[in-house]
């Protein structure tokens, strides 16, 4: 937060950034949740399970879009699982969306 004026338009750009969740998010809906979450709040990107047992993918939209659903992966998840951690990476301002849609990938 803070900045006021100097923050010019930071809630209107687009952001990418890339997650990774630790914990007990696979095998507990949590992909399926995150789509659902990433839809409702208009965001495109993809998650996938990894062979380490952690959920990865990228989210791209709206800045304050991108950062409510990091809070979502952060403290909510789907009902089940139990998130450790989220880690964010790769955040950069974006001209245009690199996806259509928010898939879950294999």
């Amino acid at each position: 937060g803070g900045g006021g004026a100097a923050a010019m338009a930071d809630g209107e750009g687009l952001l990418s950034v890339d997650y990774e969740v630790h914990g007990k998010v696979q095998g507990v809906f949590f992909r399926k949740y995150t789509q659902g979450e990433a839809k409702r709040l208009g965001l495109v990107g993809w998650v996938q399970n990894t062979s380490q047992g952690t959920v990865q993918g990228q989210i791209q939209g709206p800045a304050a879009r991108v950062r409510e659903l990091q809070d979502w992966l952060r403290k909510i998840g789907s009902p089940q699982s139990r998130i450790s951690r989220a880690e964010f990476s790769n955040e950069k301002k974006i001209e245009a969306l690199d996806h259509k849609e928010f898939q879950i990938l294999k």
